[in-house]
């Protein structure tokens, strides 16, 4: 009977122990299964974001484009005076070289003093060897401190020798920048026609654009007209974003565009042209006065390639050619960049 109790007693506990095996197995595969879980929810939640932060860089880049044109128009315009050169060099800082070292002490550099009985005694029994070493090693420090006191000089006299020939330089720069400028202004005002597309191509040159955006163009300056002529490189059909979201796809795993329509991408990029076109004019116009140009011919081309043959064409997309006149009849804030051009009786190709 004693064997059978024993038996059942150890049955009882391996039965136990298999539970509590078991329990904890459950309780591993629950923590397992949790932290999986999370694993999961922290990717979706991380591509999501991703997804979310391509589709706003999306549209920063497509608010950029619609306000090509209504971003300049409360800038200040061009003018020869934003030309000028001042000469803008900071105050002199020798930095460290302005602290004069501090000199040696005697106190750091005398014997201890005796004290008590001994202190009475110190006239007869202090070494006099001590006195003599601190002595040479406190003239030791006074001569090391008006060596170093003597280079901190002269390094400060040679970096204010170096701060003075910059500030002459400079000054020197500003001076005959500003004279350069004062005679392109006298030229400009006389109608010189190499002075007036100088100062039109710093027009253009100050004008800043989104990324992406190409910079070249020529000018040209009709005198008999008071006429400038630009022939400008428009963007490409490529600077409108191809996608207008993105969108997290759960069921593979992926951030996917979620593409324009190709005709949305057309519309865009005719409009930006007619901007880009407006804002030419609007920019030369407000920069320059009407006794020295009274019209602006503007020829809008783009670069690309001729998929029948290959080769790199220029073919224009858009010309127009305003009067002063009637460009400062119109509101430019408000109107719609394709009627405003068609007002103007522009000529615009398919792009």
């Amino acid at each position: 009977m004693a064997r059978s109790g024993s038996l059942a007693a150890l049955e009882q506990r391996l039965a136990a122990q298999r539970r509590e095996d078991d329990r904890l197995a459950r309780e591993r595969r629950q923590r397992d299964n949790e932290r999986e879980r999370l694993r999961q929810q922290e990717h979706r939640e991380s591509a999501q974001q991703a997804a979310d932060e391509k589709t706003a860089a999306a549209q920063e880049q497509m608010k950029a484009l619609d306000e090509v044109l209504t971003s300049v128009l409360p800038l200040r315009p061009m003018s020869f005076d934003r030309l000028m050169a001042a000469s803008r060099t900071p105050e002199f800082d020798p930095g460290p070289l302005a602290a004069a070292l501090p000199a040696p002490d005697w106190n750091d550099f005398a014997p201890d003093r005796p004290a008590g009985l001994g202190r009475l005694l110190a006239v007869t029994t202090r070494p006099a060897r001590q006195m003599t070493e601190a002595q040479a090693r406190f003239e030791a420090a006074q001569a090391e401190h008006r060596k170093q006191t003597a280079e901190r000089r002269r390094a400060l006299a040679a970096a204010k020798a170096r701060y003075d020939r910059k500030v002459t330089e400079e000054r020197a720069k500003a001076v005959a920048r500003n004279a350069y400028v004062t005679s392109r202004q006298s030229a400009f005002a006389a109608g010189d026609p190499e002075a007036v597309q100088w100062f039109v191509d710093c027009v253009l040159r100050a004008s800043k654009y989104p990324d992406g955006f190409p910079r070249e163009y020529q000018l040209g300056y009709r005198p008999e007209h008071r006429e400038v002529a630009v022939d400008f490189e428009l963007p490409p059909r490529r600077v409108v974003p191809q996608a207008r979201a993105y969108r997290y796809v759960k069921e593979r795993d992926v951030v996917e565009p979620v593409p324009r329509q190709d005709g949305e991408i057309s519309q865009c990029h005719e409009r930006l042209v007619s901007c880009v076109a407006l804002r030419t004019l609007h920019e030369i116009f407000s920069a320059t006065p009407a006794d020295v140009v009274q019209a602006v011919a503007f020829t809008g081309r783009v670069s690309t390639v001729d998929r029948a043959t290959g080769k790199p064409l220029r073919p224009e997309l858009l010309s127009v050619s305003a009067e002063r006149s009637a460009f400062d009849d119109l509101v430019l804030a408000e109107v719609d960049p394709a009627a405003c051009l068609a007002r103007l009786n522009a000529l615009v190709s398919p792009g």
